[in-house]
C-alpha cells in the first residue's frame, strides 16, 4: 500500500495483493484467510481511488484476481482445518485407547469402602498424560495409589505402566505399604537403567510423586505413605481436613534424598461416614480467568452427593466451571466412603 500511495505508484502490486489470502490460508484458518482477503480488496480500492485508476482494465483485473484467490484460499483453509481437525481427533483416540488399556476404573465397591475414579485429559494436544491411579482389594486391605509422572508423552506413559505393573503385583504380597511402594521406586530404577528405554532430558529431570492409601478392614483408620504428591483430603462431619505427612518423603528417582530413620507408614482416622479424596495437581493447580487456584476443599465442603460417583460428577462439572472448560493438566481423583 506504501507503493501505492507513493510516488513510485506506477509499480504494479497486483500479484502481491493477489497472493495475500493464498499465503494466509496456509496458516491463519478460515477467518484469517476471509480477513487478508478484505484487507487486500480494501487496499485495492484505496489505491485505486488515490490513484484515480478507477475505469481501467488493470483495476478490475486485479479485483477479479483477488476475489477468485480468495474464495478459493477460503474454502482451502476450511478443507485444512478439516482434516488437522480429523488428524488431531484420530491421534487422541489413539492416545485415549492406549491410557485406557493402563488405567481401568477402580470397582465401585472394595470391602468396606464404596470408591470412585475420574480421569480428565487436559486440551492442550493429543500427547498422553502422566497421571495413574489404582485401587485393589487385598487380604492386607483395600489399597490404592494415584501418582503423576513429571511430563507427557511415550516416556511418561511407559513410567505409568512401569509404576503400575509394580503395585499390582506387589500390593498382594507385601504386608508392610512401605515395601509396596519400594517395588514401584525399584520397578522405575529398575526400568530407567535400560538403554535407550527414556530419553535424556527424562532421566536428568523425570520423576514420579505417588501417594499409597491403606484402608484396613478392621480399624477405623487410614494409612498413607506419600512420595511428594499433594495430601489428600477427608471429610468428615462436612468438614475438610488434609491429611499432611509428618515426614515428607521426595518423589520416586528422588531416593538419595531420603535420609533418617526407616520410612513408616502413618495412619489417620477415617470413620463410617467419612469420605477421602486422592487426586494430582492438576485439580489443585486449576486456574481460572483471574488466574485463582481451585479451591478444592471447598467445592467438597459444598458438595451434595449420595454416591462416590455421583460426588466426582459434581466435582468435574465444578472444575470446567472454574477453568471454562480448558484444563492446563491432566486431572486423576479417587474417592472412596467409609461405610463400616
Amino acid at each position: 500500500m506504501g507503493i501505492e500511495l507513493s510516488p513510485e505508484h506506477f509499480l504494479y502490486t497486483g500479484p502481491v495483493l493477489t497472493a495475500t489470502p493464498a499465503l494466509a490460508a496456509v496458516t491463519m484458518g478460515r477467518k484469517g484467510t476471509l480477513a487478508a482477503a478484505c484487507l487486500a480488496l480494501a487496499v485495492s480500492v484505496t489505491t485505486a481511488t488515490y490513484n484515480y485508476a478507477w475505469g481501467s482494465q488493470q483495476v478490475y483485473t486485479n479485483f477479479l484476481a483477488i476475489l477468485v484467490v480468495s474464495v478459493a484460499s477460503v474454502m482451502t483453509s476450511g478443507a485444512i482445518a478439516t482434516r488437522r481437525r480429523i488428524e488431531l481427533d484420530q491421534v487422541r483416540r489413539i492416545a485415549v485407547a492406549a491410557q485406557e488399556l493402563i488405567l481401568r476404573p477402580v470397582p465401585a465397591r472394595l470391602g468396606p469402602v464404596r470408591a470412585a475414579s475420574l480421569c480428565l485429559a487436559a486440551e492442550t494436544g493429543a500427547q498422553v498424560g502422566g497421571d495413574l491411579y489404582e485401587a485393589v482389594q487385598t487380604r492386607y486391605g483395600v489399597r490404592m495409589i494415584v501418582g503423576d509422572v513429571r511430563g507427557k508423552g511415550l516416556n511418561a506413559m511407559r513410567a505409568v505402566a512401569v509404576a503400575l505393573g509394580a503395585f499390582r503385583e506387589a500390593v498382594h504380597y507385601e504386608d508392610d505399604p512401605v515395601e509396596v511402594m519400594n517395588h514401584c521406586a525399584a520397578a522405575l530404577q529398575r526400568e530407567a537403567a535400560v538403554p535407550g528405554a527414556f530419553d535424556q532430558e527424562a532421566l536428568m529431570e523425570g520423576f514420579t510423586t505417588a501417594l499409597m492409601v491403606q484402608v484396613l478392614p478392621d480399624d477405623p483408620v487410614v494409612q498413607l505413605i506419600n512420595r511428594g504428591h499433594p495430601p489428600p483430603l477427608v471429610l468428615h462431619q462436612g468438614a475438610v481436613h488434609t491429611l499432611m505427612p509428618t515426614c515428607p518423603l521426595p518423589p520416586f528417582g528422588l531416593e538419595d534424598l531420603i535420609t533418617g530413620p526407616p520410612v513408616k507408614a502413618e495412619s489417620y482416622p477415617f470413620l463410617p461416614g467419612d469420605r477421602l479424596l486422592l487426586y494430582t495437581d492438576g485439580v489443585i493447580e486449576a486456574r481460572n480467568r483471574d488466574n485463582n487456584f481451585f479451591a478444592l476443599a471447598e467445592a467438597m465442603e459444598g458438595m451434595h452427593a449420595d454416591t462416590p460417583q455421583q460426588f466426582l460428577e459434581h466435582l468435574h462439572q465444578q472444575l470446567l466451571h472454574h477453568t471454562e472448560g480448558r484444563l492446563a493438566d491432566d486431572v486423576a481423583m479417587i474417592l472412596i466412603d467409609r461405610l463400616s
